[in-house]
């Protein structure tokens, strides 16, 4: 099947990434049929959708037509069978449960069209066990929005160990013709399937390295995010971590703990914030106070003169020349590319890193593997021999 082909697609999920993703495929011209458990599900997504897009018309951005005519294109249901009967591609957006995932693939797999691509949009689970529960492994990928998505640019498309050529190009090609309210979506190929594929797996030593010096007493989080925000984040590091959920936090530690390395197991103050029910910007108090859901006021002035920034940068070089050593991925630009349009940054660490001289970025990973015990941070033969082309 090429790009072209596909006219319908199903979206099974109406949450936020569910109804978000249907957004985006509606605004290229996509019919969609948006599935849920309970019909108060779908009915809670497509109002969602619709005040978005109402959002837009009253900024002029999309007109009143544009808006009746992509909703006028969304169907709702809560048969799955009756959702992918009729379709050419199927995008589960079910919560991350690998089980739950694989019993929706099977029920896809039994009711959708023999042609119909049928992909997962999640940040973790392995799309290879979801086409070993179809008949069809060779039409099963990944692909991974970022949230919102109607926001995010960046799209990972995901190969696991039986999908086609042909279903990855489709599947790249699709998504490069749409836009989100801020412009074109960015796809990038992932080329095997492996914990946390591109984003997430550079940035899970980042969420080490953040989660053991605090462990270790040798940082103060306000100060940290002092630093980060005087340099031109809108965000610091362990805002985010409450923003996102600490809950959520933690178990992408322990994800990471189970298919990286043990030394990825969520740290003493984590479990212990965990356990406490204070889990950020959802409970009101997390690593920082959210007074009323408001952001916690950060004291710039604490700003910490000894925390570099190119320290996060080195342990996100090293870790993508990981993935460039086993094939995740085929160049260092392609990393670079994910980074800068899933995180917001200007540049991605690649080319950040580039003018420190890859000399430079091997001596900073081993000083801080030696600093905090963390042999993950040691840096890889690709990066000592700077074998490294960008």
């Amino acid at each position: 099947m090429k790009a072209e082909d596909i006219k319908t697609i199903a979206l099974i999920g109406a949450g936020d990434m569910g109804h978000g993703i249907a957004q985006v495929c509606a605004m290229a011209g996509m019919k969609i049929n948006l599935y849920d458990i309970k019909q108060e599900f779908v009915d809670k997504g497509m109002a969602k959708m619709k005040a978005s897009f109402e959002k837009q018309v009253a900024k002029q951005k999309i007109s009143a037509d544009d808006l009746s005519k992509m909703m006028g294109n969304v169907k709702g249901f809560t048969s799955l069978k009756d959702a992918v009967a009729d379709i050419d591609y199927a995008i589960e957006a079910a919560p991350e449960i690998l089980d739950l995932k694989i019993k929706i693939f099977k029920e896809m797999d039994e009711n959708a069209p023999k042609h119909a691509i049928l992909a997962s949009n999640t940040s973790n689970m392995s799309i290879t066990e979801m086409g070993k529960a179809t008949t069809r492994p060779d039409k099963v990928l990944g692909i991974h929005f970022f949230n919102p998505p109607v926001m995010m640019a960046l799209v990972e498309v995901i190969r696991g160990q039986k999908t086609s050529d042909e279903t990855m190009t489709a599947s790249y090609e699709l998504f490069a013709k749409m836009k989100n309210f801020r412009g074109p979506m960015v796809p990038v190929r992932v080329e095997r399937d492996s914990p946390g594929f591109i984003f997430n797996r550079i940035n899970a030593p980042v969420g080490l390295y953040l989660a053991q010096i605090y462990e270790q007493g040798l940082v103060n989080p306000e100060a940290v995010d002092a630093k980060i925000r005087s340099i031109g984040s809108p965000m610091g590091p362990y805002e985010t971590m409450d923003f996102s959920g600490l809950d959520v936090y933690m178990h992408g530690t322990e994800y990471f703990a189970k298919t990286l390395s043990p030394e990825f197991k969520p740290a003493n103050w984590l479990k212990k914030m965990n356990e406490g029910k204070t889990l950020g910007k959802k409970s009101g108090k997390g690593i920082f106070d959210w007074p009323e859901g408001n952001r916690p006021q950060i004291d710039m002035s604490k700003a910490d003169p000894n925390f570099d920034p190119m320290d996060i940068i080195c342990l996100q070089v090293n870790e993508g020349t990981k993935l460039l050593e086993e094939g995740v991925t085929g160049s260092a630009a392609e990393i670079d590319k994910a980074m800068v349009n899933g995180g917001g940054s200007p540049f991605g660490p690649f080319a950040l890193a580039k003018g420190m001289g890859w000399p430079k970025v091997t001596e900073r990973c081993e000083a801080i593997s030696k600093k905090l015990g963390v042999k993950w941070f040691l840096p890889t033969e690709t990066l000592k021999k700077g074998n490294v082309q960008i």
